[in-house]
């Protein structure tokens, strides 16, 4: 199983981007997803992602109204697009997979069995 992250950038406040996580090996419908980030000096935080039960996205409250999450079956990849980024949104940005992960573990980084290799995206004027 392989995850391409990819998107990240300089944005200045207020800015948006937009972050792919192409798959391949498993198909993402089937399974999981989700998005973390890790700031310097800071633990791998849940972002949001899909449960493979379900087609209706998880976000954390901190992201909510400004991210959102969607997936393109027939590509195989999954979409984190951020709008009105603030300088705290400065982080690695990883993509995680599971196959049997259980809803109440998703926000759990260790719970997770393959992860994409991270694209920075930085916030800053």
């Amino acid at each position: 199983v392989q995850l391409q992250a990819s998107g990240g950038g300089l944005v200045h406040p207020g800015g948006s981007l937009r972050l792919s996580c192409a798959a391949s090996g498993r198909t993402l419908r089937a399974n999981s997803v989700a998005w973390f980030r890790q700031a310097p000096g800071k633990e791998r935080e849940f972002v949001g992602g899909f449960h493979r039960s379900g087609s209706t996205p998880f976000l954390v409250d901190s992201v909510k109204g400004r991210f959102t999450i969607s997936r393109d079956n027939a590509k195989n990849t999954m979409y984190l697009q951020m709008n009105s980024l603030r300088p705290e949104d400065t982080a690695v940005y990883y993509c995680a997979l599971s196959s049997s992960i259980i809803r109440s573990e998703l926000e759990v980084p260790s719970s997770w069995s393959y992860w994409g290799q991270g694209t920075q995206v930085t916030v800053s004027s």
